[in-house]
C-alpha cells in the first residue's frame, strides 16, 4: 500500500484556522510540501492551527518540525465541522536553542479507532 502525506494541500488538506499570520509566511505554507516555506507566528503564546482533511483519514505517523515550541498538544475531531475536539497527544519538546526541532509521533501504536480523524488541531 502506498503511503501518502495526507497533510498536503495537494491531497486536499486545508488550514482552516490559525491564530497568527504573516504575509510572507502564511499558515498555508505548512501544507504546501515545499521545505523552503514555513508558517511564522507573532511570537505570542499559545498559538494554534487546525488542519482539515475534508474526509475521514487514518493517521499512522505525524512529523512536526518547529522552532522554540515547548509543549505540543494535538487534538482530533471526527466531526464534519470543526467541533467536538478531543485531546489526542501531548508532548513536551526538547529545547534546541534555535535549532530545528524534529518530532516524530508514531500513531500506529494506537488502536485503529484512535487513528481516525477528519480534523486535527495543534495547540
Amino acid at each position: 500500500m502506498r503511503k501518502v502525506d495526507l497533510c498536503l494541500s495537494s491531497e486536499g488538506a486545508e488550514v482552516i484556522l490559525a491564530t497568527s499570520s504573516d504575509e510572507k509566511h502564511p499558515p498555508e505554507n505548512m501544507i504546501d510540501g515545499n521545505l523552503e516555506t514555513f508558517w511564522t507566528t507573532t511570537g505570542m503564546f499559545p498559538q494554534e492551527f487546525i488542519v482539515c482533511f475534508h474526509k475521514h483519514v487514518r493517521i499512522e505517523r505525524l512529523v512536526i518540525q518547529s522552532y522554540f515550541v515547548r509543549t505540543l498538544r494535538i487534538e482530533k475531531s471526527t466531526s464534519t465541522e470543526p467541533v467536538d475536539f478531543e485531546q489526542w497527544i501531548e508532548r513536551d519538546l526538547v529545547h534546541t536553542e534555535g535549532q530545528l526541532q524534529n518530532e516524530e509521533i508514531m500513531i500506529s501504536k494506537l488502536t485503529v479507532q484512535d487513528q481516525n480523524a477528519s480534523r486535527i488541531g495543534f495547540w
